[in-house]
């Protein structure tokens, strides 16, 4: 065989071994891409899985959530509108006269009894020296027709006649009476007497004192205001959703605005009725209904005294604050809510309220 007919041979031989390499490549990457499609399809599930799985967490925080919201702002006894309440005495004389004296001054703490200002006893010192003069007389009179009357009693009606002896057995009761009168007298210009110092009603402080000495203070006519610092009380004005967590001797504590502290207190009282504007009388005395209702139906607010029991030291109460009322122990009605909730959804009876 010549030269040129091996290296045919070689060059077919070495086309064919090439062929073949390409056929094994190209078969191989089919071959390999079978377990990349399955271990692919291996990892997408869990993905899946752990997806739906979040996505289930996330709705069921978001219910808890709505729900929990629900309860805090709907139906938990809670409320941002309180008031510190107090009772305010108003002074007023008893007599009237002329200011003389003036022993209180704007913001100063009293006790009951103490005196507060002076009204001039010069004209009630006369009343009471006339009285005392008046009585001096009717008892002399009525010594004497008392006197005349035994004088005559004694005689017989050879003497005196019986008609005589009871003119003057009445004319010594009317001396009786005239003399009662003038005690009476006397009695009453000594009261007023000591009515002309006017005295607090109750402990507490003066406030917005605008008197002083000189003014004319008139009988009834209120002059000065003494706020009663025993009578401090808080009013909560409750949604009317909120109504039903909420029972006469509850605990309940009040955050005022300006103080971190709270206020321990009870539930004393609710307010039984609220007025409706809808109840108004016409001017021909029928009921004038506002035809006007907007599908957004607010609830009415009831409003819940508390009594105070315990004042933290440092805060001072005053007429007028802001505060925030909680009924309950904290967390009672989370509690609660959480057993009526599972007794809608499970059917388990429901603990009795403490």
């Amino acid at each position: 065989m010549s030269d040129e007919s091996q290296d045919a041979d070689r060059q077919d031989t070495d086309r064919q071994d090439t062929d073949r390499q390409d056929a094994d490549r190209k078969a191989q990457p089919a071959e390999a891409s079978s377990p990349s499609k399955a271990s692919r399809t291996t990892v997408r599930r869990p993905r899946r899985i752990w997806r739906l799985l979040a996505t289930g967490l996330i709705l069921a925080c978001a219910f808890v959530g709505a729900a929990l919201v629900w309860q805090f702002y709907v139906t938990a006894p809670w409320t941002r509108d309180g008031r510190v309440r107090v009772q305010v005495a108003s002074v007023a004389p008893q007599v009237s006269g002329q200011i003389v004296e003036l022993r209180v001054t704007d913001n100063q703490t009293v006790k009951k009894g103490d005196v507060l200002y002076v009204i001039d006893p010069f004209d009630f010192d006369v009343a009471i020296a006339s009285a005392e003069a008046e009585m001096d007389n009717r008892e002399a009179d009525l010594q004497v027709k008392r006197t005349q009357a035994a004088r005559r009693e004694a005689l017989t009606t050879l003497s005196t006649s019986v008609e005589e002896k009871q003119q003057f057995a009445g004319t010594a009761k009317i001396a009786e009476a005239a003399l009662a009168s003038a005690k009476a007298q006397l009695s009453q210009a000594k009261i007023n007497r000591t009515r002309t110092e006017v005295r607090a009603p109750v402990n507490g402080r003066v406030t917005n004192l605008l008197l002083r000495v000189g003014d004319y203070a008139t009988t009834g006519t209120v002059n000065i205001a003494v706020i009663d610092t025993d009578s401090f009380w808080i009013d909560g004005y409750f949604e009317e959703t909120k109504m039903a967590h909420i029972h006469v001797g509850d605990t309940a504590s009040a955050e005022l605005l300006g103080y971190d502290p709270l206020i321990r207190g009870r539930v004393e009282s609710i307010t039984l009725g609220i007025s409706i504007a809808n109840a108004a009388p016409s001017t021909q005395g029928l009921p004038s209904v506002d035809p006007v209702y907007t599908w957004v139906r607010l609830a009415q607010r009831v409003p819940v005294r508390i009594r105070i029991e315990s004042v933290p030291e440092g805060v001072t109460l005053v007429a007028g604050m802001t505060a925030t009322v909680s009924v309950g122990e904290p967390g009672t009605h989370r509690h609660a809510w959480l057993a009526a909730l599972r007794q809608r959804v499970l059917g388990a009876a429901a603990p009795a309220r403490p």
